[in-house]
Order: structure tokens, then C-alpha cells, then sequence
């Protein structure tokens, strides 16, 4: 087995993972409601999959990204755009039944993902779940100048043999860090003529959910990257820049998925204190009405009473009522100068 990849564990990536496995513990003993855990799922895989599809390229809109996930026509959207979009959903929907399954990841995996990844947009010239049997580069889109030569073709049957004859044999690296390495891997190899990077992130993803890292599903790593794109990139060239070294991608790997880590874990926080808060509002006797008042505050952080007239659709009378009451009650607060101030908004107390 000639893929033996090398790095040092150092002091960041250790106090990372440390932090990761305390995220990881509290999402497994959390009490989070199914509904809601089923929601942020949803969001997360469409997340993933416009941060993951737009930074290969595509223009979508999250906004757009949404209503076509959820089978609606968005006029003016590339079909193509739209396409890869829906492909990754058709990949992720394989990853599912694979860890259903219980298999092996085998070159065959890896094929069928970049196949769905790939197949029907830009006239197929991804040549679908093949290597590729031309030479390719990673090129600067702004300067046009070539950042990368990838191996050339006929090197890339062996060193994808090599590579998931390493992944299969993987038992004393922790999982996060496998899930790294094989993200680079893939990406270095570039094994196919195109969405060699949409193939890498699935992989990786793969990769922790298998070894029990999936977090409930709920990480959108392509955000973390997709936010400062160049330093994504920068991570990546800085392994072949350091002779292969792979310790400085894998810091900032584990990082980016410490700060998902982080998120989640204040987001799922603020879920159970608010359910702990309309638990006991309705213990000391608050009608529904008001109910519903508090949990709009609870989930939106703060708003307007316009926006709580829009959201609620009650009169402004009763809303100032209930608003009252909920001060009153030491639930929310009153943020603002007076009746009159435009800007004046109630925020709960969290």
C-alpha cells in the first residue's frame, strides 16, 4: 500500500477534536424533539448542498436553493445550476442507503457518488463515474493562471486503489481526522475531469457519518468553506507546498468543523432552554395565545410588534396586551424609547 499519509497531531488539532468529541457528547444526550431535529436536517442538507454546488460555480441564491429542493420551478435559474443542486441530493440520498448497508467504501462508492454528482448537467462532459483519460489543472478563475497540475491519467488507477485500500484499513486515526485526510486525498488525486471537490466533501461527510461522527446530521461543512473561499484553497495548496505535509490542512479542517460544532451545539442550547421556558409559562397559567406569542420571541431573538402582528395576525390591541403581560411576567423586555419610537422592538429572555 503505497498511500501513507503524513502529518502531526499537534496542540490546535488535539484541543479541537477534544472540543468536537464534548459537541458530540452533549448532541447524544440532548433532549431535542424529533420535529425539530427532522427540521434542522432538512436545512442543513440544503445548506450542504448549495454551499457545496456553489463553490464549484453555480449562481444560485440560498433563497433559490430552497423553493428548487423542495420540487418548485425558480424562473430564471440555470438549468444546469439547478441540476447539480438536485444531483447532490440524489448522492447524499446514496450515502444514506449505503450506511443503511454497512458496506465498505470501494472505488465503486466513490464512482457512483461523483456519477450522481455529475450526471445530466453541462452536456455530461464530467464523464459521469469515469476516470478521466485526459490531463487537468486547477486554474486561478480570476488570473487564469494554472494553481495545480493533478497526477497525470494513467497514474490515477493506482492511486485510488491505494487510497481505499488505506480508508478500508483505517482503525487507529481518529475518524475526524480520516474524514480530512480522505477529503485532500480525493481532491489531490482529482480522479475525474470534473466536481472532484463536490465528490471529496460528500466523501468526507461519508466518512464521519460511518464511524458514528454524523452529528445527527446537522454539520454543513461547505458553509464553513464557501465563507472565505480562498482560504479554502489555501489550505488545501499548503500540503503540496510543505512537501505533502499534511498537518496544516488538518487544522484547518478539524477547525471548520469545530465552528460548525460550536453552532449547532449553542443553537441546539437555546432550543432547550426555550423549551424549558414555554414549559413553565404554561405552568403558571398563560393562555395560548400569549404562548404563541413567546415562542415566536423565543425563536426569532427579538421583533417589532408589526412583525408579531404579521407573524400571529392578531389586532394590534390584543398584541400590546400580550406583549404586556410577557414583560410583566419578566419573559421578554421592551426594547426602545417609547410607544411612538419606530425602532422600538421586545426581545426574549433567554
Amino acid at each position: 500500500m503505497s498511500f501513507l499519509p503524513r502529518f502531526t497531531i499537534t496542540h490546535p488539532i488535539t484541543a479541537v477534536l477534544t472540543r468536537i468529541e464534548r459537541a458530540r457528547g452533549f448532541l447524544e444526550a440532548a433532549r431535542l424533539s424529533e420535529d425539530w431535529i427532522s427540521r434542522m436536517q432538512n436545512r442543513a442538507l440544503v445548506l450542504e448542498a448549495h454551499h457545496t454546488t456553489h463553490i464549484e460555480g453555480t449562481h444560485l441564491t440560498l433563497e433559490q436553493a430552497e423553493h428548487i429542493l423542495a420540487g418548485q420551478k425558480v424562473q430564471g435559474a440555470s438549468p444546469d445550476d439547478a441540476q447539480e443542486l438536485l444531483n447532490y441530493k440524489k448522492a447524499f440520498d446514496l450515502v444514506s442507503d449505503y450506511l443503511e448497508a454497512g458496506e465498505p467504501i470501494t472505488e465503486g462508492l466513490i464512482r457512483q457518488i461523483h456519477k450522481r454528482l455529475v450526471e445530466g448537467v453541462r452536456g455530461n462532459k464530467a464523464s459521469p463515474g469515469e476516470y478521466r483519460k485526459v490531463q487537468n489543472y486547477i486554474v486561478n478563475t480570476q488570473t487564469g493562471a494554472k494553481i495545480y497540475t493533478p497526477p497525470p491519467p494513467l497514474e490515477v488507477p493506482q492511486m485510488m486503489t491505494d487510497f481505499v485500500a488505506w480508508l478500508q484499513q483505517q482503525a487507529q486515526i481518529n475518524p475526524v481526522l480520516v474524514a480530512g485526510i480522505a477529503q485532500f486525498q480525493l481532491a489531490h488525486i482529482h480522479p475525474f475531469v470534473d466536481g472532484n471537490g463536490r465528490t471529496a466533501r460528500l466523501l468526507s461527510t461519508l466518512c464521519l457519518y460511518r464511524t458514528g461522527y454524523d452529528f445527527k446530521r446537522l454539520f454543513t461543512i461547505s458553509e464553513y468553506y464557501d465563507r472565505d473561499r480562498p482560504a479554502y484553497y489555501k489550505a488545501l495548496q499548503t500540503v503540496r507546498e510543505r512537501a505533502m505535509d499534511l498537518t496544516g490542512w488538518l487544522e484547518y479542517f478539524t477547525g471548520g468543523l469545530g465552528e460548525q460544532m460550536r453552532e449547532i451545539q449553542t443553537t441546539a442550547e437555546r432550543v432547550i432552554r426555550r423549551d424549558v421556558i414555554l414549559s413553565q409559562a404554561r405552568k403558571s397559567g398563560l393562555k395560548d395565545r400569549p404562548i404563541a406569542l413567546l415562542d415566536f420571541l423565543l425563536s426569532a431573538g427579538n421583533a417589532t410588534v408589526a412583525e408579531c402582528e404579521r407573524e400571529l395576525k392578531v389586532n394590534k390591541r390584543t398584541l400590546q396586551r400580550d406583549l404586556k403581560l410577557l414583560v410583566e411576567k419578566g419573559l421578554i423586555r421592551e426594547v426602545g424609547t417609547g410607544p411612538t419610537d419606530p425602532t422600538k422592538y421586545y426581545q426574549a429572555l433567554l
